[in-house]
């Protein structure tokens, strides 16, 4: 048997509740219809995992993957997934091998502070409207 002395360590941190990931979805869902533009919006925790997904009218089904997959990148890199784009287009192959990476444009971690809270995927558009998309729900959650 192993006996500690002293208080354990417990750190308080912030999450994202349903609500605000709601939020951020429907910011970006405003976005994305004033550009016209069918999109999947993933939202996930600071863990990777799913908490809201809002598939747009006539968006085809491989964006639902590809959105979770962009925001899981964000959140397990604490970085948007257009580093990725940029860094393979700019020869950096071996970022390809990378797990739990999807090199494109449109994956955005949410923080608060220095605190990552999760992150917000977009696809169905070009990676640069994907991208945009995306960053216009960021702000949503300071409201």
């Amino acid at each position: 048997m192993v006996v500690t002395s002293g208080a354990a360590q417990i750190a308080e941190r912030k999450t994202l509740t349903l609500e605000g990931a709601k939020k951020i979805a429907a910011a970006a869902a405003a976005q994305a219809a004033k550009q016209k533009i069918p999109v999947v919006i993933a939202i996930l925790d600071d863990g990777g995992h799913l908490i809201y997904l809002e598939r747009l009218d006539s968006t085809q089904i491989g964006s639902i993957d590809v959105a979770i997959a962009k925001a899981r990148t964000a959140v397990y890199y604490k970085r948007p997934s257009k580093a990725f784009e940029d860094r393979i287009s700019s020869g950096g192959t071996p970022a390809l091998a990378l797990l739990n990476s999807m090199p494109l444009e449109g994956g955005e971690p949410i923080f608060s502070g220095d605190q990552l809270l999760g992150a917000i995927g977009v696809s169905g558009g070009s990676s640069e409207e994907d991208g945009q998309i995306a960053r216009a729900g960021l702000p949503a959650l300071g409201k």
